[in-house]
């Protein structure tokens, strides 16, 4: 089986790399080719297989006929233009997020014009498509009411992979994700990023800093149910998506006050101590626009799953990441 990773050299691309090989299969059939994009080439993974690692901007003309051009079973397309960065940049996080998703579809469109191919396709939209006025519980029949413009390039992303499945050039699903706590590695530019980082530095030793009141409340889930959202997606049977190709993953509905009571669980009273509140007007502007909590049914009946407390993803963290690292005691 050839599997595109669009995003490989990110932190999603390369756990789904690692979680790809290790399962060895995909819809029963072996993975036998890897081909790997990003804005810089992804580092090679050992693996037994075929293994291409591209640079490639996706949103230049030829990029995506490029890529597709090995007629890949599976693209699983993860590159973004950050919410931050797509709110201050505004030609470049449409030039990324939206015209580069749409030159991959065309390509697909086109390849399969020379004869019969469509791929599935994985796509990676994001909880933030909706926007007030909300519920405070929102449900799978919520309309998209985007207040960024990083959402409203994915909303406009989830239409044209509804149209070009029902118009049977590709086999698309998209899936929402919450937003991913506890991100490894550095900080990027998403406004969201504080949410892991008032997490993930406290346990190695360092100073974070908190630009919100502990009273926000959004959804989250561990790049570990990231990651897994993403192959149970692949696998899944889409025909029992119907129309509505996109599907809102599970979660779970945390303040940010909850947040730092689950770190003085896991690590204690230093850990929580690192922590230092500094508002930004900037960043809290756009949390207060985004969801609080979600009712996923259609997703979690589908088999979907992910953490049910912020200890769980606070483990995951430790286990996936610092093992044996800690600076700090860790309690049970």
């Amino acid at each position: 089986m050839n599997i595109l990773i669009i995003g490989a050299a990110g932190m999603l691309g390369r756990k789904l790399v690692q979680a790809l090989i290790a399962r060895g299969t995909m819809h029963g059939r072996p993975i036998n080719r890897l081909v790997l994009a990003d804005i810089f080439a992804p580092e090679r993974p050992d693996f037994a297989g075929d293994v291409e690692t591209i640079a490639a901007d996706l949103s230049l003309p030829g990029t995506a006929e490029r890529l597709v051009a090995s007629r890949p079973d599976l693209i699983c397309h993860l590159a973004a233009i950050v919410s931050g960065e797509a709110e201050a940049d505004f030609e470049k996080g449409y030039r990324v997020n939206l015209d580069g998703t749409r030159a991959l579809f065309d390509a697909i469109r086109l390849e399969g014009q020379k004869s019969a191919y469509c791929p599935k396709v994985v796509f990676t939209s994001s909880i933030v498509v909706f926007g007030e006025p909300l519920p405070e519980v929102i449900s799978d029949d919520q309309c998209l009411t985007p207040l960024t413009s990083y959402g409203t390039q994915k909303a406009i992303g989830e239409l044209l992979l509804a149209d070009y499945s029902r118009r049977g050039f590709l086999d698309g699903i998209g899936i929402r994700l919450p937003t991913i706590s506890i991100r490894p590695g550095k900080p990027n530019k998403a406004a969201s990023g504080f949410f892991s980082s008032i997490l993930r530095e406290p346990l190695i030793g360092e100073e974070a800093v908190l630009p919100v009141a502990d009273t926000v409340r959004h959804w989250f889930a561990s790049p570990r149910a990231a990651v897994a959202f993403i192959v149970h997606a692949a696998e899944l049977d889409t025909a029992q998506l119907g129309s509505r190709r996109t599907l809102t993953m599970p979660g779970l509905a945390a303040t940010v006050g909850d947040q730092i009571e689950a770190l003085r669980r896991v690590a204690g009273d230093d850990a929580t101590k690192l922590i230092r509140r500094e508002a930004n007007t900037a960043v809290s502007d756009i949390i207060a626009g985004w969801p609080q909590s979600f009712d996923p049914q259609r997703a979690e009946a589908l088999g979907f799953k992910a953490e049910k407390s912020f200890d769980d993803i606070i483990r995951v963290h430790i286990e996936d990441e610092l093992e044996n690292t800690l600076p700090i005691r860790e309690r049970a």
